[in-house]
């Protein structure tokens, strides 16, 4: 029994102590202490810095150069959606902090209109969503497009006392359900969902913004109260 129970707290430790302690997140050529998901810098203009990367500034060349090569490119649509051009990472080290990362890129609703047009091959996701491959010609282009915003989703599972642990308290606390809580922290652009059955969601855009990722959770709460 005391072995079982020694074998429990093992796997529980190697799972959570990286996020805690940088030493045993360390990977060779990443420097442990940098580019983690709290260092967020500010420039009292209303943008950020996060990662190396400033959303609403950096390109998507600009995320390649940073975070690597193994990044995927491609629309992600629902259904009677025209779907937004994404950049996805299934693993990037994040200072000590493995996580998915996904950036959203800045396309007028017409250029993805046209890219979907010259899109080379379309493919079922989770559902009905769609991932749909560019042509080469608009992948070359879309290097030079803007990220909006930055999503990060960590491989450890975290509650809202080490969020506060790391960020500060938030501006705003915005209740989904029992287990879907919204930290919002509008000064740094920050919004992290903290989900107790899943994963948890750091979305990060220039704090100018913000309104753009609290207004449809917003309206999202708005018509869930009428719809009660």
């Amino acid at each position: 029994m005391k072995f079982a129970l020694s074998l429990i707290a093992f796997v529980i430790a190697a799972l959570i102590l990286p996020f805690f302690l940088p030493g045993l997140g360390k990977q060779e050529g990443v420097d442990p202490n940098s580019n983690l998901p709290w260092q967020i810098t500010l420039d009292g203009q209303g943008g950020s810095s996060v990662f190396g990367l400033q959303p609403g500034v950096s390109t998507l060349a600009d995320v390649r150069r940073r975070l690597g090569d193994t990044i995927e490119v491609a629309i992600i649509a629902q259904p009677d959606e025209e779907g937004a051009l994404e950049g996805y990472y299934s693993q990037v080290p994040l200072g000590f902090v493995l996580a998915k990362v996904i950036v959203t890129v800045d396309v007028p609703k017409e250029t993805i209109l046209a890219m979907r047009e010259r899109a080379l091959k379309a493919q079922h996701m989770e559902s009905t969503t769609r991932k749909i491959t560019l042509h080469p010609d608009d992948l070359a282009q879309a290097e030079q497009m803007r990220v909006k915003a930055i999503s990060v989703i960590p491989t450890v599972n975290l509650d809202e006392a080490t969020v506060v642990q790391r960020f500060g308290q938030p501006g705003e606390r915005l209740v989904v359900s029992e287990k879907r809580t919204h930290l919002l922290y509008p000064q740094q652009g920050l919004d992290v969902l903290v989900d107790s059955d899943g994963k948890e969601l750091l979305q990060y855009v220039a704090p100018r913004n913000f309104a753009t990722l609290v207004e449809p959770l917003r309206a999202a709460e708005a018509a869930k109260a009428v719809v009660q």
